[in-house]
């Protein structure tokens, strides 16, 4: 059993804890500062899907530890039993007790596991977890099958069966019960593009219908649907979103919110000033709505980490997290999709008086250079005040940057009018043409119909 103190102590070494640790250090470099997590390596989770065949391995996947230790943070590979927060003492699984004056709960997520579903024990049925040797072993039991089940059409499902149709050899369907995949992050519309692409890539997709069981002796065998329809299986991949890892928090004393997650304010502080909590295991309110969001995304995890990281010590009055815009970008096939903000539907359903604008381009100029690929954007505002809300963009490559791009267009309340009028850098090999450039065009459209 060993002692051991520091000023800062992180318990979880995803992205929101080492951005966490890094910013802490940053604005606090006298401060010591220790990263606790129970894995010797850590994956990069956005990467994950790609393991499965474009990676090859998990072990290409990896956050490198170098950053971190140079920055003068200690990593302790271990896990932590209990947290005392009122004597500010962690206990390990291996019998440590590490004092700390500061900590911060960056716990993570876990793949929801359905207790409602029968079969789900069976042999064969997996989910994606953020576990390197669960990876490794995935990777080589799916190149045995020929009949692949993903229920759930989610980024992950869709970006695992992208993965896996690029074996040729096997049968993938998805299994979505909303009326699309991808359907809380895109409108109809972008939805039934990125269908086309994982249809031309030989994926079948079953929507609009739940799965009511698994069915096999003693491994999967088939799936069986609610209108009572069955298809052939010899793995089950459940996709069925994440859930907050909140177990070491609440028994620490640490308060929940009304969703399950911890609960934080604007600073990423719980109840007590010298707990924060960041990351997938946090309660989260949309910018938009002021709703509970339960977006999990690395991005939005590694802002709340920069904003607790700058205020452990002294609060930052400018630096406080005011809400998840929900920025998503994902690749399948040859076009790329993009969201921030609310949906058009999502927002006609709240009630919101909204306008849309739209508009398409070519991503080079002139378009019949090499590489060029059609590209279109899709503005939500708000009708009196022309603030956007909402984005959609599709298109090739350029379509991550974009859609970061009107996220921050969103985060700063940004008019319309204030995107009509914005001065932009073009060039014939990197972008649409200033005359058509389609964030514009957009906008343009948009104030027309106002």
């Amino acid at each position: 059993m060993a002692n051991r103190e520091f000023d800062v102590l992180v318990i979880g070494g995803g992205p929101a804890g080492i951005i966490t640790a890094v910013t802490s250090k940053t604005y606090y470099p006298e401060k010591s500062v220790a990263i606790l997590r129970r894995e010797k390596k850590v994956l990069v989770p956005c990467g994950i899907p790609y393991v499965l065949y474009t990676l090859d391995s998990p072990e290409k996947n990896i956050i490198p530890d170098d950053p971190i230790l140079k920055k003068g943070i200690e990593i302790i590979v271990d896990s932590v039993k209990k947290v005392d927060i009122k004597e500010k003492v962690a206990f390990t699984e291996s019998g440590d007790k590490i004092k700390f004056e500061k900590v911060v709960f960056a716990t993570g997520s876990t793949p929801t596991e359905p207790s409602w579903l029968e079969g789900r024990d069976l042999e064969n049925v997996f989910y994606i977890k953020k576990n390197i040797d669960y990876l490794r072993d995935l990777k080589s039991k799916l190149s045995n099958f020929k009949n692949i089940v993903i229920v759930g059409g989610g980024f992950i499902g869709a970006e695992v069966a992208d993965e896996l149709r690029k074996y040729g050899e096997k049968k993938i369907t998805i299994v979505e019960k909303l009326p699309h995949i991808l359907y809380l992050a895109f409108d109809e519309e972008c939805c039934i593009k990125a269908e086309e692409e994982l249809k031309k890539g030989g994926v079948d997709l079953i929507t609009g219908v739940g799965v009511k069981k698994i069915e096999g002796k003693g491994k999967v065998e088939k799936i069986i649907l609610e209108n009572g329809k069955s298809i052939d299986a010899d793995a089950v991949i459940l996709s069925l979103g994440y859930k907050p890892n909140v177990k070491l928090a609440a028994e620490a004393g640490i308060r929940l919110g009304a969703s399950g997650a911890i609960w934080v304010d604007e600073y990423l502080r719980t109840d007590y000033d010298h707990v924060f909590a960041v990351g997938d295991c946090v309660e989260r309110k949309d910018f938009i709505t002021r709703r509970i969001s339960k977006i999990m995304l690395a991005s939005t995890a590694t802002s709340e980490a920069r904003i607790a990281g700058a205020n452990l010590f002294k609060l930052q009055v400018v630096k406080t997290f005011t809400g998840t815009i929900g920025i998503f970008s994902t690749k399948i096939g040859n076009n790329a999709f993009g969201s921030a903000g609310i949906t058009e539907a999502m927002a006609r359903e709240l009630g919101f008086d909204i306008v849309i604008g739209e508009a398409e381009s070519i991503d080079r100029h002139p378009g019949s250079l090499p590489g060029a690929h059609k590209q279109r954007v899709k503005l939500i505002a708000s009708k009196k005040s022309e603030i956007i809300m909402g984005a959609q963009v599709f298109g090739g490559d350029s379509v991550g940057e974009i859609i970061n791009l009107l996220g921050f267009a969103i985060q700063q309340k940004t008019t319309a009018g204030g995107l009509l009028i914005s001065q932009i850098g073009t060039h014939p090999l990197l972008t649409s043409a200033p005359t058509t450039y389609p964030i514009i065009k957009a906008a343009e459209s948009l104030i027309s119909k106002i």
